[in-house]
């Protein structure tokens, strides 16, 4: 099984729960458990939502696009949505 293949199977799974418990919550038949969970799933999904938001930002970057980027005086111009970047600077080619 490849990466892609792997993650992609875990974000569906995690949409399809965190679908089930949002129709649960609709009918007011989930748990307190389910509750709290679909707190964290929610967190989960806005924050991979993030990271797809920053990689394509940075493809647009790296191609010379325009895009919205945080300059700092300390630091590189960064692109950065908080909460998705796993670095703070693009990577240099």
């Amino acid at each position: 099984m490849t990466h892609v293949h792997y993650y992609s199977t875990i974000g569906k799974v995690t949409m399809e729960k965190l679908g089930s418990i949002q129709s649960k919550m609709q009918d007011d038949t989930a748990t307190t458990e389910e509750r709290q969970l679909v707190l964290l799933l929610q967190e989960i999904v806005a924050l991979a939502k993030n990271r797809l938001s920053v990689t394509e930002n940075e493809s647009e970057f790296s191609k010379g696009g325009a895009v919205w980027v945080e300059r700092t005086a300390s630091h590189f111009p960064h692109i950065r949505l908080h909460g998705g970047a796993l670095e703070d600077d693009p990577e240099r080619s």
